[in-house]
């Protein structure tokens, strides 16, 4: 019988560990997609990819995890450049990849 909890509760940990994942991995998606479609940028593959996981402290002093996951994106559909979102439970905390065009200064006319 207590083969059966311990089996239980450690089912019940991989199915949280599991779901908190996915759930992580569709933040990341729709944080990728939102920062190339901002950007004016392709998302390629209209995917994310894990690549990173580390145990880490959460604001709130409660340890968790923080996951890593890298997207494509192309400027013009010849190019093909890699972005990396950092997120700590469902809080982004680093970003690189495509930025918004920043307006072009005016020149002076003669």
């Amino acid at each position: 019988m207590p083969t059966l909890i311990i089996l239980m509760i450690v089912s019940a940990m991989a199915f949280a560990f599991w779901n908190a994942s996915r759930a992580a991995a569709e933040r990341a998606e729709t944080l990728g997609r939102d920062a190339c479609r901002n950007a004016g940028v392709q998302w390629l593959d209209h995917s994310v990819h894990a690549t990173g996981l580390r145990v880490c402290r959460q604001e709130n002093g409660w340890l968790g995890f923080e996951r890593t996951f890298r997207f494509d994106y192309s400027h013009n559909g010849d190019d093909r450049h890699s972005g990396r979102l950092v997120l700590r439970g469902d809080r982004l905390v680093a970003f690189s990849g495509p930025v918004m065009p920043s307006p072009v200064p005016m020149r002076p006319q003669h």
